[in-house]
């Protein structure tokens, strides 16, 4: 195996280290072992490991739909943090890799998958900067291998009012926080993503000042939910659900959860969001999910679960926090979520 100097390590040797694609498990043994433990959850090994393989194959993706098997397997262990496996039906992987927003490609739902192909992530690297003991610049194998993997089944809401249910890949973002040393007055961090004209078609619009950029509050960016993601269904991500690296928030609206991301600055003032440059008036910068604030042209009480358009299809109530209110709800306490939203 492949070992490359990690500029953040601890000096332990003792830590996780991720395989690289080439040493991935094949995605013919793990589609075996999905399979077999999905049989054993309906019975088929028999009613005393039913329980176990419930959950194993639910921790697994067991509940998604089979993947195209196109992509390099990037399997992720159980999680043990609190929220991070919901037991909703996950979306289909059809659904989640080709209906999304990420405008460098394009305005339209289905343009990612269309003209993502042009996304070139070899080489790829993630500057840390800003107010840092350690600052630096890590290539995406620096970044797999810095804490072990986790499978978290998330809730996934737009702030266009449609939702979906997404087993994502990669390991709570306080793990590189913790790495990279933050001072005492780095209050925010801020997420840049590429903006190449030459790769993503939409980069050459006016529909956004370029490059993306999203931020969070310090203690939101150490939540154990916020998620640094590699790969989603079992596989690496798709170029379209951004590609080799991006942020899952997932009690936040979507936009929030930065994609193919370049750069983490740490800062003291509160960054300013792409939207929120673009539409103050539209999009705040905490953008929690919230039934109980209408953004201005859509209601938020509700959402359309993709994948259960049926004829007869009802909507969903839309949950505070997305469903994650035990797990962040302290983040906010005292303050106005009606204005600060």
């Amino acid at each position: 195996m492949r070992v490359r100097p990690n500029p953040f390590s601890t000096g332990s040797d003792s830590g996780f280290i991720h395989p690289l694609s080439s040493e991935i498990t094949p995605l013919s043994l793990y589609t075996q072992r999905r399979e077999w433990l999905k049989r054993v959850a309906t019975g088929v090994a028999g009613a005393s490991m039913a329980a176990w393989a419930s959950r194993e194959a639910l921790a697994q993706g067991g509940n998604a739909t089979l993947r195209p098997g196109k992509l390099p397997t990037l399997i992720g262990a159980v999680s043990r943090v609190s929220g991070a496996n919901t037991m909703e039906k996950t979306t289909p992987y059809a659904d989640a890799s080709s209906y999304n927003n990420f405008y460098e490609f394009g305005t339209d739902k289905s343009d990612p998958a269309k003209y993502a192909h042009t996304l070139q992530t070899k080489p790829w690297t993630v500057e840390i900067e800003g107010l840092v003991k350690k600052p630096g610049r890590m290539d995406v194998e620096d970044l797999l291998k810095l804490s072990p993997m986790e499978e978290r089944i998330y809730r996934l809401r737009c702030v266009e009012g449609w939702s979906m249910v997404i087993p994502w890949v990669g390991y709570s973002l306080a793990e590189l926080i913790k790495r990279v040393e933050p001072l005492g007055n780095a209050k925010f961090v801020e997420f840049i993503t590429l903006a190449d004209p030459k790769t993503m078609p939409g980069v050459r619009s006016r529909v956004l000042d370029w490059p993306y950029v999203e931020g969070l509050r310090m203690d939101e960016a150490m939540h154990p939910l916020t998620l640094l993601s590699f790969g989603m269904y079992g596989e690496v991500l798709p170029h379209q659900n951004g590609a080799p690296v991006r942020l899952v928030v997932p009690w936040k609206y979507g936009f929030k959860s930065a994609k193919s991301l370049i750069k983490i600055r740490f800062v003291e003032k509160q960054p300013v969001n792409s939207w929120g440059r673009s539409a103050p008036q539209e999009y705040g910068f905490y953008s929690n999910v919230n039934p109980n604030v209408n953004h201005p042209r859509w209601s938020q009480a509700t959402e359309r679960r993709i994948g259960e358009d049926g004829l007869f299809a009802k909507k969903r109530k839309t949950l505070m926090f997305n469903g994650y209110e035990a797990q962040v709800g302290q983040l906010y306490a005292g303050m106005d979520l009606s204005k600060l939203y």
